[in-house]
């Protein structure tokens, strides 16, 4: 796992810097703290940090073939390389190491742009071509491993892995996105293609970039999720779910440094690790993070899994004082995220670099399975949809939603008031209402009249709107899958921890984000994937074999942390520092007086606005960085 950076004049400009690429690449350097590397001519310039994974000694960046006409940097694995050097090798292509870095440049000589199909892992790389003088740059399919880029005025092309890498450079427009506050807000995060910042952009999942003096910066997808085939049969899905299952991971298990996993005690961690258990003799490294809360702890079930595949198992218990990671997630996003399980990710990333370079995780189960609870509510809800007419469902349920009050103190059953809203909405807007941080109605009443009268209309349902107009299937349960693998997957929980290891110098690998694992799944017949009130039904079912029937069918904790106390005890100051400070009253963006109801009615109990405020204080962080 790696960092690359690089600076390409698109149009005459002066001769590339390498002092400053060489400054802004090292601001990066937690995502590489082995080696770094360069490659120089005159319009370009080709940076990489290296965290050494294989072939240690003969890895080193940029990677070049055999006339060194073309170079590459790499952040990444190629977990097919293997087989892709072989392939080469008899087309007559000469390996002078045993990375998986080189196959790209040999891969870019024998398929040009058609070498993308035949990668399996997760990767961004830079490649350059001397001959045809193009610069190739490509992100893979789910967005594991990120790319930002700008251009400036002069002329010059800047691109990098971490955001902070643009923002260092003195010639990329720092303005900010006049929509920053609206769509994270909405997301939590800011969704690709978009940044906070006007003129930088994400390079989305499964885009390439090829650029060429004087030419047009146009990312172009090269994959997308299949047309679900003919719908799987429970038996031809329980036969087949395992075997998908031991390939994703024992691919990932290639590595010349120490290797362990995630371990959380939940579902999809759990069988991770039982499936390393079936490649590896000697016991697995798995650690876990604990909550001295009991709402939020699942160490004993991590330590069941532990104890039955025999794993070298580290726990560290999480206290409630983890509140003082918050100004260091600010610095590692670069930009407002608002999941809060950024600080424990943190932790078990931090407790995991303590006895391995490489860690498996369960991330993608939930999306790639069905396996969140608001998949079945949303069905629910789309049954009621097609047996009530819009005439109906719009005035009874729209005014439902506006005097339901919103009781997060309630029971679970009694908390209606984002459901009525939905019930008379289509359902593309139901999903995105059901996903938003905060509702439409929520943040309007935080907006100020002269912020909401400019957004002209515009709402971040609109990025929604674009990827549910490229579903590949209408079928309900698998459009919201599309959906959240579109956004949710590649701009909060992949963001997350890769933002989160590379701050330890630590590579993580998801096996249930296998691409080949995800495109048989996503045939899988909705009835297998939920069965009355189970999710991932079929997954579980698969798995009790080799998990805990305690385990598998719990019911979900998620990875959470104690907001709403935080903010009615030790966050409290801090929480009105940031959140009422006079950069947030000045920026625009808000009704001052909206901001402090909010503030005092959480603090004095009477309201759990804790989502809200979490929100709020992550973006109020990031405005006081920007003064």
């Amino acid at each position: 796992m790696c960092g690359i950076s690089g600076i390409f004049n698109i149009h005459q400009a002066p001769p590339v810097d390498k002092a400053l690429l060489q400054s802004i690449n090292r601001l990066q350097s937690h995502r590489g703290p082995d080696d770094e590397g360069y490659f120089f001519d005159r319009n370009i310039g080709l940076a990489h940090r290296r965290l050494s994974i294989i072939d240690l000694s003969g890895g080193h960046q940029p990677v070049f073939n055999e006339t060194h006409s073309v170079c590459v940097v790499f952040n990444g694995e190629i977990y097919n390389f293997k087989s892709l050097v072989t392939e080469l090798v008899n087309c007559g292509h000469q390996f002078a190491t045993l990375s998986d870095t080189e196959v790209i440049v040999h891969a870019w000589e024998q398929w040009g742009v058609e070498c993308l199909p035949r990668f399996q892992g997760m990767f961004c790389f830079a490649l350059w071509d001397q001959m045809s003088q193009q610069l190739f740059i490509a992100r893979d399919r789910l967005g594991k491993k990120p790319l930002y880029y700008a251009q400036t005025e002069r002329g010059q092309f800047i691109f990098g892995s971490e955001l902070k890498v643009l923002v260092g450079h003195p010639d990329v427009d720092k303005t900010l996105r006049h929509e920053v506050a609206e769509e994270f807000l909405m997301f939590g995060y800011l969704p690709d293609p978009y940044t906070a910042y006007q003129n930088i952009f994400k390079l989305e999942p499964a885009h390439y970039l090829l650029l060429s003096p004087g030419s047009a910066v146009r990312p172009v997808e090269y994959w997308d999720l299949p047309t679900p085939q003919a719908i799987q049969t429970w038996d031809e899905t329980q036969q087949s779910l395992i075997d998908h299952l031991k390939a994703a991971v024992n691919i990932r298990m290639m590595a010349d440094v120490p290797l362990g996993a995630f371990l959380s005690g939940g579902v999809d961690s759990s069988a991770v690790v039982a499936m390393m258990a079936h490649y590896q003799n000697e016991p697995i490294n798995t650690c876990a993070i604990g909550f001295n809360e009991s709402q939020y702890d699942e160490s004993d079930y991590a330590a069941q899994i532990a104890k039955r595949y025999g794993t070298h198992h580290t726990l560290k218990v999480v206290s409630g004082d983890e509140y003082d990671l918050i100004d260091k997630l600010t610095d590692i996003y670069d930009e407002p995220f608002a999941d809060s399980s950024a600080l424990p990710t943190y932790r078990v990333c931090e407790l995991a670099r303590q006895s391995v370079k490489v860690a498996l995780t369960g991330d993608g189960g939930d999306e790639v399975f069905a396996g969140y609870r608001r998949y079945r509510l949303q069905l629910a809800e789309q049954q009621l949809r097609g047996s009530l007419p819009y005439a109906v469902r719009k005035p009874i349920f729209g005014l439902l939603g506006k005097v339901y009050p919103k009781a997060d103190w309630a029971p679970q059953f009694l908390r209606a008031k984002t459901t009525f809203q939905s019930l008379a909405m289509n359902p593309i807007e139901a999903y995105g209402n059901t996903m938003s941080r905060l509702r439409h109605d929520q943040r309007i009443a935080l907006f100020s009249t002269q912020y909401t009268k400019s957004l002209n209309g515009y709402s971040g349902l609109e990025i929604i709107k674009h990827h549910a107009q490229k579903s590949p299937t209408d079928d309900p349960l698998k459009r919201i899958q599309y959906l959240d693998i579109k956004t949710w997957l590649a701009g909060d929980i992949l963001t997350k921890i890769d933002r989160a290891s590379m701050a330890n110098s630590l590579e993580t690998r998801a096996p249930l984000l296998d691409h080949k694992l995800i495109e048989w799944a996503y045939s899988i017949a909705n009835s297998s994937n939920i069965h009355g009130n189970q999710g991932k039904y079929a997954f579980k079912k698969a798995l009790e074999p080799y998990v805990d029937e305690n385990i598998l069918y719990r019911p979900k904790m998620g990875f959470s942390i104690p907001m709403a106390q935080w903010f009615r005890g030790p966050l409290q100051e801090k929480l009105r520092h940031t959140v009422l400070s006079e950069r947030m009253f000045d920026s625009g963006y808000f009704k001052p007086e909206a901001l402090k109801q909010l503030v005092s009615s959480h603090i004095s109990g009477r309201s759990d606005h804790s989502d809200a405020l979490w929100c709020l204080l992550m973006f109020g962080q990031f405005l006081n960085r920007q003064a």
